[in-house]
């Protein structure tokens, strides 16, 4: 009898687990729908800020957090634009060919924008895998029409990822915030899954970019701005995890500073003695 009860037993477990799945599946398009948030839509004619949130989308805490950069003086609007597929955060994190033709639409929101706002800033922001959105973005822009300044934070990007085309595309050039604490997701887990292009290893957001021949010659990337975390920064909220970015006090304390700042040279040296 115990041999004959056993197909129906796989039977029932694999009929929950296919509705587990499918359950899922309509959760992930329900919370595609309607997910982008524009914040401080009447000061669209003084500039505008993107922010690209990670693989799992637009969250509460990403929400809460660009609501507070709004909050910071800025005199811009703030876009949260979610950027993700309802297919899960593994394909989110792996479909680079859709993932690139995704950063194309970023750039058309980004023309657009222009046109009906020449000559105001746009500063890109992006988070763990959307800071890939954010640097393919910039790639897919004119050269003429460059945004004024792209952040990333915690990038899942590879080290090696050659941002010369994204640099020529911002003004500001890029700042880059990474952690060497950031060993789960961008340590084991883009060894395992794969960086946001494609690559096994551990990521940008964990130990920072390689500037190609660093061993002697010019600098190829004068304008790239690594910020390594700091005991320092736990004052502000981050505690050199992979979420931290997104903390009240960093956001106020270390992003909003630089959306402000005329030269982000001097202004990037100055967060670091914060």
């Amino acid at each position: 009898m115990a041999e004959r009860r056993r197909p129906r037993a796989a039977s029932r477990a694999g009929r929950r687990f296919a509705r587990v799945l499918l359950a899922g599946a309509m959760l992930g398009v329900l919370a595609g729908c309607e997910s982008q948030l524009v914040l401080k839509a009447d000061d669209a004619d003084r500039g505008l800020v993107i922010v690209l949130p990670g693989i799992d989308g637009r969250m509460p805490y990403n929400e809460i957090a660009a609501r507070h950069l709004a909050e910071q003086d800025i005199r811009m609007a703030v876009e949260l634009r979610d950027w993700t597929a309802p297919l899960g955060m593994l394909y989110n994190q792996t479909a680079v060919m859709r993932n690139r033709e995704v950063a194309q639409t970023v750039a058309a929101r980004i023309e657009a924008y222009r046109r009906e706002h020449p000559g105001r800033p746009v500063f890109l922001i992006g988070h763990s895998g959307g800071t890939a959105l954010a640097v393919w973005a910039a790639e897919a822009l004119p050269a003429d029409e460059p945004v004024d300044g792209i952040i990333l934070l915690a990038s899942s990007l590879s080290p090696t990822y050659d941002l010369s085309a994204a640099l020529a595309r911002s003004r500001g050039g890029i700042v880059s915030f990474y952690s060497p604490l950031d060993g789960g997701l961008l340590g084991i887990g883009t060894t395992l899954v794969g960086t946001m292009d494609g690559l096994h290893g551990e990521s940008a957001g964990k130990v920072g970019f390689h500037r190609p021949g660093e061993s002697g010659g010019s600098d190829p990337y004068p304008r790239l701005y690594q910020v390594a975390w700091d005991p320092k920064m736990i004052a502000a909220g981050h505690g050199g995890g992979h979420f931290d970015y997104m903390s009240l006090g960093f956001v106020s304390t270390y992003i909003a500073p630089l959306i402000r700042a005329s030269a982000w040279d001097r202004q990037v040296a100055q967060l670091s003695r914060l």
